[in-house]
């Protein structure tokens, strides 16, 4: 049960973090025509990018929690999380959060049966 639990957190984590990126996305609907495909196109391209990086993690978790986690950094360092923009930390935490919970299920239960 636990190992359930462990292996779908943080697939769900990712994909509702993804939710929420995209959800940023949706003040480009008061443009028109193929303004608005322009502007969904630039606001989602960050969310596409860890969309990538959930499929990774989906097939190898070690390589995809330690992308989940750089990217997480590389998102607070881009948009000044760390000195003038606190406000990014929370959008940027699930994904550090995911990251770290990748990397958890393999340590805790593939690395395990791999050396088997």
């Amino acid at each position: 049960m636990k190992n359930k639990l462990l292996y779908w957190i943080p697939r769900i984590l990712g994909i509702l973090a993804i939710l929420f990126m995209m959800m940023f996305s949706l003040d480009c609907f008061g443009a028109g025509g193929v303004e608005t495909l322009k502007c969904l196109a630039m606001h989602n391209i960050p969310a596409l990018i860890i969309l990538l990086v959930l499929v990774i993690a989906w097939k190898w978790e070690l390589i995809g929690g330690i992308l989940f986690i750089v990217a997480s950094i590389a998102g607070s360092i881009y948009f000044k999380g760390f000195s003038t923009n606190p406000g990014v930390l929370p959008v940027m935490a699930p994904f550090l959060i995911t990251g770290i919970l990748f990397m958890l299920y393999y340590f805790l239960y593939l690395r395990k049966n791999e050396s088997v």
